[in-house]
């Protein structure tokens, strides 16, 4: 046993020897043990302090615990203004002026090096000329022994810089306080960011106490203005009350009335003045004042309340006032004295019935210390009005016994009226009789083109088809037309002009049929013709033939020559069809035939088109299945960049591999989706896997550089702006960056909507979103888009590439592309490279981005695996 333990024994040399590295491991362990009570610390401030101006300083202290840190700050870079905030800034020597410094001041110093690369600084002044020379920068205020700076970042995005510096020889920063201030810097801009929202918070809750405080007082005011309010209401409504009394008792109610007034407003003196049936006269059946006598009855003249009656509508009239009105020859002299004598405040409205001023309503008050205001005299426009109905009823219970006499009479002269008014009836029974007549024409014709509608159509061919079943030798077909540039001429000479063009289409087509066909509108631009009884197959045929030929002759409309054309397409009725929707079904069907195949053409529907549009439907539900139960599988193509051999982003597409139909290519069950409108469903599935693949991204070795994606969007995502934010929303639900996504746009989807679309546009750019025009050059405007668009890469067409090196026109077409984009700050990409040649060619002409095959298979950059979604 002592042999076996012996071996195991160190010697002293050799325990002498693991003392120094026990040493080191021992002030590694009290580093680590330093540096997670700081960050303890730091977490601490978080939740303990409740503003910035005291967060810099303690973290001032945390720092200058593992370093020298006297000379200490920390500046934050705003993007949106351009400007960098001295948040904190303590140093011995330099002084802190400006607190925020435009960042084009501080861009060739260390700080606006740190802000612009995110690298970090570590600064000696024995390698000054080393640093200046490598990093391009020099320094600004007084020169420090030694710095430290780290970057600020927040996520990817770099948002400030902390620096540390000591302008003391004898003090030496090491590589260790290098990482010990990188691994803090971490840290920090999450402390800070805590304490910046606690700050906005408690922000936030002083001003909504203040606002609440406001809403108060505001409240208040308008309870007190409601009790005001009601207290007019109620005595408004005892004005409205006397009204159904007035007639009985009129005295009653002029004196009950001055007292609910007076409640309402000063009104010591109140007198009601009525015209005489000539108007020449005024007589007071109420007069109380407190200095004046009753006037009885007097002439008109020129006093206040002859004013009233001349001008219509209430007046207020004063002192200050009644100047003015005695110069304009309005109001008598005498008048104004005693106006002015007593210090009058009137007010005048005036009583009237059907119409005319009947008479005038008064209030007054002596002496200065009761002035009428505006409020008032809405209050006496008010009153007056129920004056003028309680007159009105008394003169109508006057009138009703006049009215008694007369009605005998009327009795027979209505007699005779009603006599002659049954003539009339008669007389309209048989114009009611033609209305209907009209109006069952109407019900089955067209009102614009005066031929039958669909209805009336489809009842038509309805008998035909019954006629088929049982006589089989019968010959029917129905032709399906429909019009060419037909939208073009509504939008541009108007819906009048495109009514004329159908009306003369209408024309036409009657002239190139017999009289017992049948000719119908369909609908919009679309007509629909039955041919009855013919003999010959061919006679069908021949009837197409004159009527393509008739309509694309000119037309003139609004004084303009236009061109149109028809496509038909032809069903015949056969024993096999049980209704008219079949018939016009099938010629639609081989209608839209026609139109692919080029227009101004006619097709004969034959069972095949049936099978086709069925195997079409059979697909449009197979992808509808597959979308739904996310069958389809995600791979991804790069984008490289021909001159660092590194990829530029990956574009993401979607095979689709059928278990009974195979494989679906691409075009094919895109042009399903469109057709289907689930196109901006398959965007949207694409973006969730781009988004999903970002999150995942399966090569480590690209970590150094931020990941790309690219998907491909339908124009129809733009035409709205709530399916751009649904996109955005997409987007920022998954947790990924925008500026980790690239959208393509086809330029040939871009022909069709483009005067909608730039707002979207520039909207996905302003997000952070890559934008690129791909297969440049495939449309018919291509060159407007490169000025008029914020695309950041422009894709070549493959076609374009395909026929490199041989063609020196495209090449010559591409590099004038590229000497634009370095006037507009785009980039090119070519895409479609299959072949060395091709690649060969591109790089001669110093295009920096390509697509392709054989980048792929040459493995000319390390290998991309596709990724299954």
């Amino acid at each position: 046993m002592s042999t076996e333990s012996g071996k195991y024994e160190l010697s002293e040399a050799e325990l002498r020897e693991l003392i120094p590295q026990l040493q080191q491991l021992t002030d590694k362990y009290k580093r680590a043990e330093r540096l997670q009570k700081a960050l303890f610390n730091i977490s601490e401030l978080a939740s303990s302090v409740s503003n910035l101006s005291l967060l810099y300083p303690a973290i001032h202290e945390i720092i200058a615990d593992f370093m020298d840190a006297e000379n200490f700050f920390v500046a934050f870079y705003s993007a949106a203004t351009e400007m960098v905030e001295m948040a904190y800034f303590v140093d011995e020597f330099d002084e802190q002026v400006i607190k925020h410094l435009p960042s084009e001041e501080l861009k060739k110093g260390l700080t606006g090096y740190i802000l612009e690369s995110g690298n970090h600084v570590f600064f000696r002044n024995e390698t000054k000329e080393a640093i200046d020379k490598d990093l391009n920068v020099e320094l600004i205020g007084s020169q420090p022994h030694e710095l430290l700076g780290v970057p600020l970042k927040r996520g990817s995005q770099i948002i400030g810089a902390m620096v540390v510096q000591t302008y003391n020889d004898n003090v030496s920063y090491t590589h260790e306080d290098l990482e010990v201030l990188l691994f803090v810097s971490q840290h920090i801009v999450t402390t800070v960011d805590r304490v910046k929202n606690r700050e906005l918070t408690e922000r936030t809750i002083r001003e909504r106490t203040r606002q609440l405080r406001q809403i108060n007082d505001d409240l208040q005011e308008e309870i007190l203005e409601r009790q005001k309010v009601e207290a007019l209401q109620q005595a408004l409504f005892e004005i409205s009350e006397l009204s159904a009394t007035a007639s009985r008792d009129m005295e009653s109610f002029y004196t009950t009335l001055h007292d609910v007034i007076a409640r309402l407003i000063s009104a010591p003196n109140c007198y009601i003045a009525i015209l005489d049936d000539n108007k020449e006269y005024l007589n007071f059946p109420y007069f109380s004042d407190t200095q004046s006598s009753h006037p009885g009855t007097r002439p008109l003249g020129y006093g206040l309340t002859e004013f009233v009656i001349r001008r219509g509508q209430a007046e207020l009239i004063d002192s200050s006032r009644i100047l003015s009105l005695t110069e304009a020859g309005e109001i008598d002299v005498s008048v104004a004295q005693n106006i002015l004598k007593h210090s009058n405040s009137w007010l005048g409205s005036p009583l009237i019935i059907d119409g005319e001023v009947y008479g005038v309503i008064a209030v007054q008050t002596y002496g200065k210390s009761a002035r009428y205001t505006p409020r008032d005299l809405e209050l006496m426009r008010f009153v007056s009005h129920h004056i003028a109905v309680a007159l009105e009823r008394k003169f109508q219970a006057e009138a009703n016994h006049a009215y008694s006499e007369q009605l005998e009479e009327r009795v027979k002269e209505r007699t005779l009226e009603l006599n002659r008014a049954n003539d009339v009836l008669r007389q309209q029974i048989e114009e009611r009789k033609e209305i209907e007549r009209k109006l069952i024409h109407d019900a089955h014709h067209d009102t614009l083109t005066d031929l039958p509608n669909r209805s009336m159509f489809a009842s038509r061919l309805e008998l035909a088809v019954a006629n088929k079943q049982r006589h089989p030798e019968n010959l029917f077909a129905v032709l399906f037309i429909d019009l060419d540039r037909f939208k073009i001429i509504n939008d541009t000479l108007g819906h009048h002009a495109g009514d004329e063009f159908l009306i003369e289409v209408s024309k036409r087509i009657t002239k190139c049929i017999r009289g017992h066909d049948l000719l119908a509108r369909h609908g919009g631009d679309e007509f629909v013709l039955l041919l009855d009884n013919f003999e010959f197959a061919s006679d069908v045929e021949e009837v197409s033939a004159r009527i393509i030929e008739s309509i694309s002759a000119p037309f003139i409309l609004d004084d303009k020559e236009m061109y149109s054309g028809a496509s038909i397409g032809i069903a015949h009725v056969e024993t096999y069809y049980h209704s008219a929707d079949e018939v016009i079904r099938d010629a639609d069907a081989a209608m839209y035939q026609a139109k692919s195949l080029g227009r101004g053409r006619f097709v004969i529907f034959d069972k095949s088109m049936r099978e086709r549009l069925l195997e079409e439907l059979e697909l449009e539900n197979e992808f509808r299945r597959s979308l739904r139960e996310q069958e389809f599988e995600c791979y991804l193509q790069p984008v490289f960049n021909l001159t660092n051999k590194q990829p530029l982003y990956h574009e993401i597409y979607v095979r689709w591999v059928h278990p009974t139909l195979g494989k679906i290519s691409r075009e094919q069950f895109r042009q399903v989706a469109e057709q289907s409108g689930l196109i901006l469903e398959l965007d949207l599935y694409q973006l969730r896997a781009a988004c999903n693949l970002l999150q995942h991204w399966p090569d480590a070795r690209y970590t150094q550089q931020q990941p790309k994606i690219a998907v491909n969007i339908s124009i129809n995502h733009l035409l709205q702006g709530v399916m751009v934010q649904k996109i955005l929303d997409e987007v920022s639900a998954s947790g990924v960056s925008p500026e980790s996504l690239v959208f393509e746009f086809d330029e040939h989807d871009l022909n069709r909507r483009s005067q909608y679309i730039l707002p979207a546009i520039k909207k996905l750019k302003r997000a952070g979103v890559t934008l690129v025009l791909d297969n440049f050059g495939s449309g018919l405007a291509s060159l407007s888009y490169l000025f008029s668009y914020p695309f950041d890469f422009i894709k070549i067409d493959h076609r374009f590439i395909k026929s490199l090196p041989r063609s020196l026109r495209n090449e010559k077409l591409i590099q004038s592309v590229m000497l634009i984009s370095e006037h507009l700050n785009f980039e090119v990409i070519a895409e479609g490279i299959d072949s060395p040649s091709q690649l060969t060619a591109l790089t001669n002409i110093k295009c920096n981005y390509g697509q392709g095959k054989y980048l792929e298979e040459s493995q000319l950059l390390p290998d991309v695996k596709q990724a299954n979604s």
